[in-house]
């Protein structure tokens, strides 16, 4: 049985006599995800069908084919994997409300399930949705092990007040993934997907290009977790932080895909018995400030906005906007690595060229865009576009969080006054310098 505390009722319906549909968009998988579990455990209880869909929206918040790629080699995999199990997988494409209603009219649908996701246009979809249907619709969890609204029911201040709240509940969600069950035999066949054909149809940009160094779906993420295991994981702890190295997981674009569960991860880390700082400190990173990210973007209708930040935040940006800036940059110079600094650029080509930039980057680039923009406002749009437009992992809770404590304080405390900043923590080239081989990093993807 699925813990009913993942579940949520989001319109209460009249079921028909017609199958059971799950409409997959966050957690796009098919071993480990409660929501195809929960669905599965109503059809055979009620004795119907089981149905996955995904909707495939034209276009999504700057996402190009680099992200659009990836996700569509995914859902191939999960086209076939589901076959095994006898359950048809549809692919539509067009606004969700009117694709998903449609097809719910055209399959007679009994009950819709769908996944959590803590993002404001989500959300919107599930509501447009929710208006053109009359029956049953659920919502669960399945991307977090604790479930977001089980851990809190408010916008928690920072790491230090939610991680107690997460540590005392983990025990009762960090259980093992029961199977995938078998489905009988169904007069229901999926449509043949003309693959292809679905990726010339997005509206997005191709000029951004797909990323060969790691492979895309389900199969490929929990190799990659496990050549972490065998060949990162013992020196996680002293060398996660290492920009010039390459000791991180990887598993982010994953993660935000949901081709690999957060919860399956954790348990096979607890189980693999390796260096218990690495296992601290990954877990800290897995699962808290994963959480952390879901909570504010839950609960914070303006994660993505200057009106998001912390009182104190705004009011000591706004004391410092009309300070002189040393350097002011325009999108564009900063999108094709035009600054003065030559770390920044290299951070910032990292992006561009493999999809991804170490977590330690990631924090001095939002910073420094801070430092070098007129004002917060432009900050945070410069920021947030250039991570949606380039990180495989873009549009996720996590960057946003992460953009907001880096120019906003979000989830930080205040710190000493200077110009610019005004009580946000600073960070500079000097830091840097102690902390790693800054040439060594810069050589890689500014040389």
């Amino acid at each position: 049985m699925i813990n009913e505390k993942r579940v949520r009722l989001l319109q209460k319906g009249n079921e028909t006599n017609g199958p059971i549909i799950y409409w997959m968009s966050r957690d796009q998988r098919v071993h480990d995800n409660w929501a195809l579990l929960f669905s599965q455990q109503i059809a055979l209880e009620k004795k119907k069908p089981l149905i996955v869909l995904f909707n495939i929206v034209p276009d999504f918040l700057e996402a190009t084919i680099r992200q659009y790629g990836f996700m569509l080699k995914g859902l191939q995999e999960i086209d076939s994997e589901l076959a095994k199990y006898n359950i048809p997988f549809f692919l539509l494409a067009g606004k969700p409300d009117v694709q998903i209603s449609e097809f719910l009219k055209q399959k007679y649908g009994s009950v819709l399930v769908s996944d959590f996701d803590p993002l404001k246009i989500k959300r919107i979809w599930k509501r447009d949705v929710a208006r053109e249907i009359a029956i049953p619709f659920y919502e669960v969890d399945a991307h977090n092990i604790v479930p977001c609204l089980s851990v809190s029911d408010k916008l928690e201040f920072a790491a230090y007040t939610i991680r107690p709240k997460i540590h005392k509940a983990l025990i009762e969600f960090m259980d093992e993934f029961p199977s995938l069950k078998k489905m009988g035999k169904t007069e229901i066949t999926s449509d043949k997907i003309d693959w292809v054909k679905i990726r010339k149809s997005v509206k997005i940009n191709f000029d951004v290009k797909e990323v060969d160094w790691l492979k895309p779906g389900e199969t490929s993420a929990l190799k990659s977790f496990k050549y972490f295991l065998k060949n990162k994981f013992e020196n996680y702890y002293e060398l996660r932080n290492d920009p010039s190295r390459d000791y991180q997981s990887n598993l982010s674009p994953y993660l935000h895909f949901g081709q690999i569960s957060a919860q399956r991860v954790a348990l096979e880390t607890q189980k693999f018995n390796g260096n218990k700082e690495s296992e601290k400190s990954f877990l800290e990173e897995l699962i808290v400030r994963k959480e952390l990210s879901d909570n504010f973007c839950y609960f914070n209708k303006n994660y993505d906005s200057f009106e998001g930040f912390h009182q104190w935040a705004k009011t000591s940006l706004n004391e410092h906007r009309k300070d002189e800036r040393d350097f002011v940059y325009t999108i564009e110079q900063f999108e094709h690595a035009k600054t003065h600094e030559d770390l920044w650029n290299a951070a910032q080509m990292e992006m561009v060229t493999t999809g991804k930039m170490h977590g330690y980057m990631r924090m001095y680039w939002a910073k420094k865009i801070l430092e070098w923009t007129k004002s917060p406002e432009d900050a945070l749009r410069t920021a947030i576009y250039l991570n949606d437009k380039y990180e495989i992992d873009g549009r996720d809770p996590n960057g946003y969080a992460g953009i907001a404590w880096s120019i906003g304080g979000v989830h930080d405390r205040a710190w000493f006054e200077r110009p610019v900043y005004g009580k946000i923590r600073y960070m500079n080239r000097n830091g840097a310098e102690k902390k790693f081989d800054i040439k060594s990093y810069i050589g890689k993807f500014f040389g």
